[in-house]
């Protein structure tokens, strides 16, 4: 049998074998589908819920007119109390209350403002009177300096900053920058998981192999070179089909992401700020508006993210391949993959630099760093509009890369699958690759 259709046969075992295990499964078709789940409901909850508390404050107002201001504001939150701190206390440590507030008479120079209650109930209630508070103060301290109604109101419009692109042929047309961004950030927390998942998924079955002994049934059949490539490639493949499908299966659910939305959304909630609109209309506009704030994904994100996922694993795979075959457990394995994963690491915490200036002099030259690449180009190409000269020289160094670290493991694997009974050290290892 010649040395192609051994690594073949090697690839159709390995992936057969794996993508009918429960876990691909499970793995490949609920976890997203739990994920989008997740995802929806907490942005819904998110917007529905926003300075949401069940907590209602009494206000001891020694102001004599914010305290009106505030409960006007939310009357499901507060309530005036004209009793003293001392009472207040007792009602709060007796649960006929849930806590109180007082308003000192100077909170219009220090702003301070003292919330006592038992403990817990979220943040929601702070997040709620520090809003509607402060809205408050801010317009009692113009009014203190004579400040006009128009000023006033001229300054609590704010600003709302909108961003265009202006295309090559001079249209015009919406910047999606900041949402690419933030989708940049979860394509390389996403590459970064994979590359754990499926670097430990070749680590622990060259592992199993090796203490099973099934390795040497395989060497006496094959070369070492071939026994590795063909269980690179073929959990390669493995993860290129769960990508592959969990796009479809995204896809799928955008189609139908209004409908699901709808399902979260109280229409009831909706048509009192819809001017009059029917409850259907009302959630179906809620719906468009969220929807139509979801960036355009490109078909240049998505065949950067494939092959930025290939070329990582296949670089990271066959480091883990070659080191987990010089040890016999998986505990072993760990200890001796530790540098190789820390170049995992070190990129997902260079994420947020990358967000916020992924045109820097540095961001550049250490997404074209090979063990780097995988996960910052991928949010740079979001992020940013990465020349063609770049994409191009990341591409090929990451190829050569490959080669260059599949010819590295192949020497340590050579070696390291017939070696047992003997933890490896780094110098042994780099013994064996002089020898190869």
């Amino acid at each position: 049998m010649s040395s192609s259709n051994k690594i073949f046969t090697i690839i159709s075992h390995e992936y057969t074998s794996k993508i009918k295990s429960k876990g691909f499964i499970i793995g490949t078709f609920l976890a997203p589908i739990a994920i989008a789940l997740i995802l929806a409901v907490t942005v819904v909850f998110s917007i529905l819920q926003k300075d949401s508390t069940t907590l209602k404050l009494a206000i001891l107002d020694n102001t004599e007119f914010i305290g009106e201001q505030l409960v006007a504001k939310d009357t499901s939150k507060y309530f005036l109390t004209e009793l003293n701190q001392v009472d207040l206390t007792d009602q709060l440590n007796n649960e006929e209350i849930d806590g109180f507030a007082i308003l000192t008479k100077s909170i219009l120079d220090d702003g301070k403002v003292i919330v006592y209650t038992k403990g817990g109930g979220g943040i929601g209630y702070t997040e709620a009177l520090e809003n509607n508070l402060g809205k408050i103060i801010r317009n009692e301290r113009l009014k203190k300096f004579n400040a006009s109604d128009s000023l006033i109101h001229a300054l609590q419009a704010g600003v709302h900053l909108s961003t265009k692109k202006v295309t090559e042929t001079g249209e015009i047309e919406k910047d999606s920058t900041a949402q690419l961004t933030y989708i940049g950030y979860g394509l390389g927390f996403v590459m970064y998981m994979l590359m754990f998942i499926y670097g430990s998924m070749i680590s622990r079955s060259v592992v199993e192999e090796k203490s099973n002994r099934i390795v040497e049934i395989l060497a006496s059949s094959a070369k070492p070179f071939d026994i590795l490539l063909g269980k690179v490639l073929a959990i390669g493949g493995l993860g290129l089909t769960q990508i592959l499908t969990w796009m479809i299966l995204i896809g799928g659910m955008l189609l139908f992401a209004g409908q699901i939305i709808g399902l979260f959304i109280d229409p009831d909630t909706l048509q009192a700020g819809s001017m009059g609109m029917s409850a259907d209309a009302a959630t179906q506009a809620k719906v468009n508006e969220i929807m139509s704030d979801f960036p355009d994904i490109s078909f240049g994100l998505i065949a950067g993210f494939i092959f930025y996922f290939l070329s990582g694993y296949f670089i990271y795979s066959t480091l883990f391949a070659a080191l987990g075959s010089a040890v016999d457990n998986d505990q072993d394995a760990a200890q001796l993959q530790t540098p190789v994963t820390l170049f995992i690491v070190v990129p997902i915490l260079m994420i947020q630099f990358v967000m916020a200036n992924p045109d820097a002099w540095w961001v550049v030259a250490a997404s074209h760093f090979p063990l780097f690449s995988p996960i910052l180009m991928v949010v740079r190409i979001a992020a940013t509009n990465v020349p063609a000269w770049e994409i191009i020289l990341s591409v090929i160094v990451s190829i050569s890369s490959f080669f260059m670290a599949l010819w590295v493991s192949a020497k340590i694997y050579r070696i390291g699958i017939l070696m047992t009974g003997k933890k490896p050290k780094f110098k042994d290892i780099i013994k064996w690759l002089r020898q190869g």
